[in-house]
Parts: C-alpha cells; sequence; structure tokens
C-alpha cells in the first residue's frame, strides 16, 4: 500500500512534455528551410531563380523610385532589368516664403527655369562577394549597370501679377524678372508639360548592395553607389548657372522586395 502511495505521488510530479508554441513552430520551420537552402546551394543549386525590388533613393542631387526584376543565373550572379524615375535638382536652389492675401504663405524656388526628370532604363549584373555562407547575416553584392536615359525638362511654372493688378497668371523664369512681376507661388507639378522638352541620354553606376537574410523570400537591403549621366544636349534648371550635359552623383537606396 505504501508503495503503491509513493508510486502515484511520483507520478503525479514526473514533467510532461510541452508542446511548442505557434511562433516557436514558426521560428523552428524557418531554421529548417534556410538550412535545407543552405544544403541546396552547396550542392550547387540555384536556390532563388527571380527577384522582383522596389527602391526609394536619396541621391546628393535629387531624389527617385525605382523597379528591378532579377533572374539568377547562378547562385552568385544575376541579371538586373531596371527602370528609375528622379527629379535632379541643382546645390544653388533656394526657396523662400510668398506671403499671399496677408495670411497664406506659399512657396517659390527664385530662379528656378525647368524641372528636370528622368526615366531610365538599363540592364545590369549582381554578383555575390561576400557573406556568402552568413544564414542570416549580411550578404555583400557588387552592382554594375548601364542603360539608356529619356530627360524630361519641364518649365518651372509660377502663378505672378503685375503690379497694381490683381489678375493672377503662370509664368516662368527669366521672364518673371525682366517684367518685375509678383510671385504668388508655384504653379504645382502638373503645370507645364505642355512645353517639355525631351533629352535622350545614357546612364551608367556601380554599387554595393548589403542584403541581410539572403535566404529569406523577402528581400531587406540596403544599396549605395555612384551614378553618370551624359544627355545629348545641355540641362537648364536654374538662371545664372552654367548648363550642362553630364552629371555625376552619389545615392542610397532602400530596397523592398520578393525573391522567388
Amino acid at each position: 500500500m505504501t508503495g503503491t502511495i509513493i508510486y502515484s505521488a511520483q507520478a503525479q510530479v514526473t514533467p510532461q512534455q510541452r508542446s511548442p508554441t505557434a511562433k516557436e513552430e514558426k521560428r523552428n520551420a524557418k531554421r529548417d528551410r534556410i538550412n535545407a537552402l543552405i544544403k541546396q546551394e552547396e550542392e550547387g543549386e540555384i536556390i532563388f531563380h527571380k527577384q522582383s525590388i522596389f527602391g526609394f533613393k536619396l541621391a546628393s542631387d535629387g531624389y527617385g523610385l525605382s523597379y528591378e526584376i532579377g533572374r539568377f543565373q547562378s547562385q552568385r550572379v544575376a541579371t538586373l532589368y531596371m527602370v528609375e524615375l528622379n527629379e535632379k535638382k541643382t546645390a544653388n536652389e533656394k526657396r523662400f516664403g510668398v506671403l499671399t492675401n496677408g495670411f497664406n504663405t506659399n512657396s517659390v524656388v527664385y530662379g528656378k527655369t525647368n524641372n528636370f526628370y528622368q526615366l531610365k532604363f538599363g540592364v545590369g549584373q549582381q554578383r555575390i562577394i561576400g557573406g556568402k555562407g552568413n544564414r542570416n547575416g549580411v550578404a555583400v553584392m557588387a552592382i554594375y549597370a548601364g542603360g539608356l536615359s529619356l530627360g524630361l525638362q519641364k518649365p518651372y511654372m509660377v502663378k505672378v501679377h503685375r503690379m497694381n493688378d490683381d489678375v493672377s497668371f503662370k509664368s516662368s523664369y527669366p521672364t518673371i524678372r525682366d517684367s518685375l512681376y509678383v510671385e504668388e507661388g508655384g504653379a504645382g507639378i502638373f503645370a507645364g508639360w505642355g512645353d517639355v522638352k525631351v533629352k535622350p541620354g545614357v546612364h551608367a553606376k556601380i554599387a554595393l548592395r548589403f542584403d541581410w537574410g539572403r535566404f529569406n523570400e523577402t528581400v531587406s537591403a540596403l544599396e549605395a553607389g555612384l551614378n553618370a549621366e551624359y544627355y545629348a544636349s545641355k540641362i537648364d534648371q536654374l538662371m545664372n548657372t552654367k548648363q550642362k550635359s553630364f552629371f555625376f552623383n552619389a545615392y542610397i537606396s532602400l530596397l523592398l522586395g520578393k525573391r522567388k
């Protein structure tokens, strides 16, 4: 009887195996999937076949958006097809406030003659140069690409009125300065497209891409690089500033996307 009681007490305190939580199961499944991908790569297989990535770029002379499709040719190399839409600014641009009706404040970039946008199409290559064996570390990739650039030079339009006259209309520099018009504020991004001038050109870039979680299906990366562009004719952006056809800048991009 005593032995039975002791046995029952011991049975009651025997720990039961805890079932993994949903979060733990998800983490374990991710680890197993990454291990399987690493094994496939070690055996020479291409673990991903393509990627699609959106980019948000901040450059030393502007900003832009990008979209990229990549097709892997081997474990280390992918061919990239890219399209970008950027706006280029000059270092001498100065925006100042304009008080209208004594209440509202608008702004104008004094002396700005044109906005300059670029629609760029390119082909390039992505090559892994570091961090290849990291499970969840940062993979370092070299990027080099080039292609065609379609420059769009759009007049920078300003709402103005003549002195001693409250009737508003749109004009641009240097006409505003020469005619002594009074600025009321920028006319908006949609004004001036009827007078766009197309400026064809070419571009090339080199960059380093830092991709954390290289074995993840979700792409999260930073890209830092140098970009050069040349246009067939000079670009007019600001009064009293030398026009040029060659542009060189540094940039950094946040990249987000998917791999399959």
